[in-house]
């Protein structure tokens, strides 16, 4: 049996589109016959917001999605993710730095990928032979960063299509664990979906550019075998085109419910924005009938006053 992953991170609440995009996924699994997992993503310590995990499973469960594993912490898993990571520096894929975020950022040849952050230009590759060597000569506790290779890439994403990178020109050697030893997101998802033996990623398209991150990963760990297929959706986004945060207004799942909302009239805006003509109301299994993943818009969703006075009406 396929298995696909629902993945709150507990770093804020689930808004409208996160919602959109755990929708299409749990729709896409149960229309096909996909295990479903869910995730917590709880690994970026400081940002972790206290007891948000348990808003996002309460949210879920609200608007009729459920899961047939889980939910599982990544931050019970950390032994996994030290393992794979000794792994890629045993095998040279991965090295220690000492730059700051500042140092990369003034590099005088560093150019932005698309997500706005400096690309690295490599000024710690071999340049030293471990941790300890990296902390005896810079008084810094390393960060490790894996070492991408100057190759063209062609991914195959399923709902956004095949495009192309360079590795090393569009992304730059990137970060895998942090100084305090946390992985990186990147390998953190890598080392979970493989375990679980997920074949099927459904996100934001704002995570395109991780896939080819991850693909490396993949291919450096021996995991040729478990790279899963892609399904990379538009965001809903604001009338300034920036995906939905504070400065859009409360599009909290939570604050819908508190203010009286059905689950069937959010599910029927929902559906609209995954190609559904739905009234005023659809039910989950009326939804899960009438999908078809085909009909998604291509474009981004925009989230307007409009939408918001709809549901509130």
């Amino acid at each position: 049996m396929s298995v696909t992953r629902l993945a709150p991170s507990p770093t804020g609440a689930l808004h409208l589109g996160n919602a959109r995009t755990f929708l299409v996924n749990w729709l896409l699994a149960r229309q096909n016959g996909w295990r479903v997992i869910l995730r917590i993503e709880d690994i970026d310590g400081p940002r972790i917001k206290p007891h948000a995990d348990r808003q996002a499973i309460e949210d879920l469960r609200w608007l009729g999605l459920d899961w047939d594993e889980g939910p599982i912490y990544q931050t019970a898993r950390m032994p996994l993710y030290a393992e794979a990571l000794q792994r890629l520096m045993a095998s040279g894929h991965a090295y220690c730095c000492t730059c700051t975020r500042k140092e990369v950022e003034l590099a005088a040849s560093a150019p932005h990928a698309e997500d706005g952050a400096a690309i690295y230009p490599g000024r710690c590759r071999g340049r030293f032979a471990d941790a300890a060597d990296a902390r005896a000569r810079t008084g810094r506790t390393p960060a490790i960063r894996f070492m991408v290779p100057d190759l063209d890439m062609t991914i195959h994403d399923n709902f956004h299509g095949a495009y192309g990178c360079n590795p090393e020109r569009d992304l730059g050697d990137f970060v895998i664990a942090k100084a305090d030893g946390t992985p990186s997101y990147q390998l953190a998802v890598v080392v979970d979906d493989a375990d679980a033996g997920v074949q099927h990623v459904v996100r934001g398209d704002d995570l395109l550019d991780s896939t080819p991150r991850q693909l490396l990963l993949y291919k450096a760990l021996g995991w040729e075998d478990r790279i899963p297929q892609y399904w990379h959706l538009p965001l809903v986004v604001g009338k300034d085109g920036r995906r939905l945060a504070k400065r859009h207004g409360d599009t909290r799942i939570a604050h819908y419910r508190d203010a009286g909302v059905t689950c069937g009239r959010l599910l029927a805006l929902l559906a609209r924005w995954c190609g559904v003509e739905s009234g005023d109301a659809i039910s989950l299994d009326e939804l899960l009938r009438c999908f078809d993943i085909t009909r998604l818009p291509r474009e981004r969703i925009v989230f307007t006053h409009e939408d918001d006075a709809w549901l509130s009406a």
